[in-house]
């Protein structure tokens, strides 16, 4: 069987996460600058290989002080791990498995992955919807950082959701 090739389209796709904060509230953010991949052998996409990569230095929570402090050696440490990426090991139609790795640190994570189909834009391109979710704890990864508020609140959450939409051109 003849394997596809689909690339990311970034202008309708995202990378994002939530956490929460002081355990009040979640702050969402996205890694702006990312790039993935799609090979497959089926139009069902079972089996197929997603990977990405997404750089530290794109990572955008609407607040320039955060994010300086979350590219810092307190967190991400950009300078030394200048991306982050993942790379598939199975996808049975509902859970997308794969090695993800932050600061040199790989673990496997398993997702929640809904296939949206596949359809041919305006333009004539066929074009290929996923919505993935998922958690993984953040120390898990080196990302340890941790401060308590004088009121006992912990102000940053250990578990990160995923929230990531990624729509792929079909290669011709």
């Amino acid at each position: 069987m003849a394997t596809t090739t689909w690339n990311v389209d970034a202008a309708h796709s995202e990378i994002g996460f939530k956490v929460k904060h002081m355990m009040i509230s979640t702050v969402k953010g996205a890694f702006e600058d990312f790039n993935a991949t799609v090979t497959a052998e089926s139009d069902d996409f079972t089996n197929a290989k997603f990977g990405f990569t997404a750089k530290i230095d794109g990572i955008n929570t609407r607040n320039k002080d955060r994010d300086a402090h979350l590219k810092s050696e307190d967190f991400f440490n950009a300078d030394a791990y200048p991306e982050m990426r993942f790379t598939s090991k199975s996808y049975d139609g509902e859970t997308l498995v794969g090695d993800l790795t932050i600061k040199d640190v790989t673990k496997e994570v398993s997702l929640d992955m809904d296939f949206n189909g596949v359809a041919v834009d305006p333009y004539g391109q066929t074009k290929a919807g996923f919505e993935i979710s998922g958690k993984v704890n953040r120390k898990d990864f080196g990302l340890t950082w941790s401060a308590v508020t004088e009121a006992g609140s912990i102000v940053v959450s250990d578990t990160i959701q995923m929230a990531i939409d990624l729509q792929f051109i079909k290669e011709s």
